[in-house]
């Protein structure tokens, strides 16, 4: 039997399925507006944030060239570490110079010393002398009244007086200019020998410094130096990034920021991990200033027409250690960060940025003299002893 088609009734129920299609979607979508500002309306988020670190670059201390390169990207360095050794031949020449240098100094100041000695008893001996003359002319000036003595006699005395005199002033003159020159200062004091034992430091924190170490610990980025490479003093090898130590710095619209107070939290989703993984920060500080103020060529609005477009604020958002040890980061990756603006937080102005990690300071530099006042000591006693002696060389 033929089924008959009522296209009314088919129309009713289209329309009917066409309604709960309708209903349906705009409950969903009534749900998700709802979902959307229970979610957002406390927060202010944006996409335009970044994860941020040091990026300590390692550099030249000294001249030299490349011999051995002990890192590698994406390797760990421990700090104080040794990643680059240069050959230190021309630190080596310096230091021995440096060193023999200051041995003829110690040995010239020895002999100065030993010569104030010397023009002393010089003095002495021309001052005997003199008053030896002295009563030979008394005697003769007696024995001339009874014509034994000569005029000449007494002349040549007289003249021989003055001689001595002059000899004996040359000599105070002498040894007054000697004695200025070390100036009753002790030999491993003087001025001379301080200067060159500056120059010894020098020379040696130069040749310590052929040794290129981290000065903190992280992983090894951007390296540049090659094996046989020249060097100089100042130029970058390559940079170690502690990623134990990151932030996000997230920049919002000017609109955004007149609630954004520092100790407010913060939820930042990782492009890199997607949106099942969410880590939670505290905003740590607000830039004293938008983007464009602190760009190389700031805008003049005080020129040609004026455009309005809305600048962006820099807000500093600190990441827990623990969630960056589970899952670790990398400077430069992309978030999307939201601040929770209902919380009360701190003043604006105030900041919770802490400067007590290891990558605002390292010691490892304040050992690099250890060793040098004892070779020092060791050149100075060396050489004042073998002057001391007679002895000849430089001791160094």
């Amino acid at each position: 039997m033929q089924t008959k088609i009522r296209p009314k009734e088919i129309l009713h129920h289209r329309n009917r399925r066409l309604k709960r299609v309708t209903l349906f979607a705009v409950w969903v979508g009534l749900m998700y507006v709802v979902y959307w500002w229970t979610l957002n309306q406390d927060r202010v988020s944006t996409d335009d944030a970044f994860v941020m670190g040091h990026l300590i670059p390692l550099k030249a201390q000294t001249d030299g060239i490349v011999i051995e390169i002990l890192t590698e990207n994406t390797q760990y360095a421990q700090k104080g570490e040794v990643l680059v050794r240069l050959d230190g031949v021309h630190a080596q020449i310096a230091l021995q110079e440096a060193e023999a240098e200051l041995g003829e100094i110690v040995r010239n100041l020895v002999s100065l010393t030993a010569k104030v000695d010397t023009l002393k008893q010089r003095i002495i001996a021309k001052q005997a002398a003199l008053n030896q003359v002295r009563h030979d002319l008394d005697r003769f000036k007696a024995a001339a009244h009874d014509g034994a003595v000569s005029d000449q006699q007494v002349q040549n005395t007289q003249d021989k007086i003055r001689e001595l005199e002059a000899v004996i002033r040359e000599n105070q003159a002498e040894k007054n200019s000697v004695e200025a020159q070390i100036a009753g200062i002790p030999i491993d004091n003087h001025p001379a020998t301080e200067k060159a034992k500056s120059r010894v430091r020098a020379a040696f924190l130069n040749f310590q410094r052929r040794n290129i170490v981290a000065p903190v610990s992280g992983y090894v980025a951007k390296r540049k130096v090659e094996v046989g490479d020249s060097v100089k003093p100042g130029v970058p090898l390559l940079a170690i990034v502690p990623l134990d130590d990151l932030w996000v710095d997230a920049n919002f619209l000017e609109t955004q920021v007149a609630d954004i107070r520092p100790g407010q939290t913060a939820d930042i989703r990782v492009d890199a991990y997607g949106n099942d993984l969410i880590y939670h920060g505290i905003v740590q500080g607000i830039s004293p200033g938008t983007g464009s103020t602190f760009a190389l060529l700031p805008t003049d609005n005080a020129t040609g027409n004026f455009i309005h477009v809305a600048e962006r604020v820099q807000v500093r958002i600190g990441l827990n250690p623990e969630e960056l040890e589970e899952n670790p980061l990398q400077p430069g990756l992309s978030t999307v960060t939201r601040i929770n603006i209902r919380d009360a937080g701190w003043p604006l102005l105030a900041s919770n940025v802490s400067v007590a990690g290891d990558a605002y300071r390292t010691g490892i530099y304040q050992h690099e003299l250890d060793g040098v006042e004892q070779r020092i000591q060791q050149i100075i006693a060396s050489n004042k002893r073998m002057a001391d002696s007679g002895g000849g060389g430089v001791d160094g």
